[in-house]
């Protein structure tokens, strides 16, 4: 039983090769492109909303609603990033359900990835929001000798990131292997609908925890505004 798909070579690229799970992120980024595509181009006020921009709607709604939660902010500059995350991997482990596919979360790379994604996000959120010199200070705090922890901290929870979701989308896939093997008809049946359950709240984590991370790179600067009284 393959643990992952990025030993299967499909296709040579010059002196590159083509794996299966870069082919099969490929298949997720042009579903959420072309299903984009599709439901956006003809937007149209209620009465005449079609059933999928209502659901496309419902979904923006509540991925706004849940970043507003977290961060205590206006969602808006979140949105795309955060949505993003969260739209790849509930579809990558969504499309589970067809025969051959497998799912790119389950490979480390591509969980890498998605958290090296988050890694530089933090930074670039934060120091738009606070500046280079106010969010660089961070680090120094509460001693200059803290510095490495600090750095340590922030390399450590990206790590922790990438392996929370290949671990998680990695047990259910060997899993679903044992089970096939020993009874081939119900039991994996189960499992795989618990597996669509259990990728979408991964995606719901890690887009969570993404939001958390880049929440907490400007609760400094939050920290240090004024309280307002009634009198001002």
């Amino acid at each position: 039983m393959k643990l992952s798909s990025d030993g299967t070579i499909l296709a040579w690229f010059g002196p590159w090769p083509i794996n299966a799970t870069l082919a099969y992120t490929w298949l997720v980024m042009a579903v959420l492109v072309l299903t984009s595509f599709l439901v956006t181009r003809r937007l149209q006020d209620e009465p005449n909303m079609s059933r999928w921009q209502n659901l496309l709607e419902i979904l923006v709604d509540g991925l706004r609603e849940q970043i507003r939660q977290t961060s205590c902010q206006d969602p808006g500059p979140y949105l795309p990033f955060v949505g993003t995350l969260f739209l790849f991997i509930a579809v990558s482990n969504l499309l589970a359900i067809v025969p051959g596919y497998a799912p790119p979360t389950a490979s480390l790379s591509t969980t890498v990835a998605l958290a090296l994604a988050v890694f530089a996000a933090v930074p670039i959120y934060g120091i738009a929001q606070r500046g280079v010199r106010s969010y660089l200070a961070d680090y120094l705090k509460p001693s200059f000798f803290l510095l490495p922890l600090n750095i340590l901290s922030e390399v450590s929870r990206t790590l922790a990131l990438a392996v929370r979701l290949y671990g998680n989308m990695m047990s259910g896939t060997i899993i679903g292997g044992i089970l096939l093997g020993i009874v081939p008809l119900f039991f994996p049946v189960v499992l795989q609908f618990l597996g669509l359950i259990t990728g979408l709240v991964q995606a719901y984590i890690f887009a969570v925890l993404a939001m958390v991370f880049i929440a907490s790179a400007q609760a400094a600067r939050d920290e240090r505004k004024p309280t307002q009284t009634f009198g001002d």
